[in-house]
């Protein structure tokens, strides 16, 4: 009788480890789905309105990395688009998750990109408040 009821539970045992297996699978899926759907840009191949999706790219720094690029070739590493005017070490790491060298260009819709901290905020308030104490010594 012993046995009769361990071959009744083997059935159980491997539909649970085919389903530990079928989890473990998915969540070694999960980067690569969002690496996809994040989107890139080849700054070797893109056009202007291409890398003006970018972060913190608008028109006139898309058209400068188009224009370097014809006059210096294709860039050999990310990090070279730091040579473009314009483009610093704040806004190259905020391009740099969405830049590549090689390959298609996947990006298709504009990325919000915000300065680290909130320089816009402080400045605001910072205005106010010089304008509180302007009226006040008035």
């Amino acid at each position: 009788m012993k046995n009769a009821h361990c071959i009744h539970r083997a059935p159980r045992a491997h539909r649970i480890v085919a389903g530990l297996l079928a989890l473990a699978f998915l969540f070694a899926a999960l980067p690569t789905l969002g690496a996809e759907t994040r989107g890139v840009v080849n700054v070797n191949s893109a056009n202007a309105t291409q890398l003006a999706l970018l972060p913190r790219v608008g028109p006139s720094v898309a058209q400068r990395i188009v224009d370097y690029r014809k006059q210096n070739g294709p860039f050999k590493k990310p990090e070279d688009l730091m040579l473009v005017q314009g483009i610093g070490e704040k806004t190259f790491q905020l391009l740099k998750p969405y830049v590549a060298i090689a390959g298609e260009t996947t990006l298709n819709q504009k990325v919000k990109g915000s300065r680290s901290g909130s320089g816009a905020k402080s400045s605001k308030s910072s205005q106010a408040k010089a304008s509180a104490a302007q009226k006040e010594s008035r």
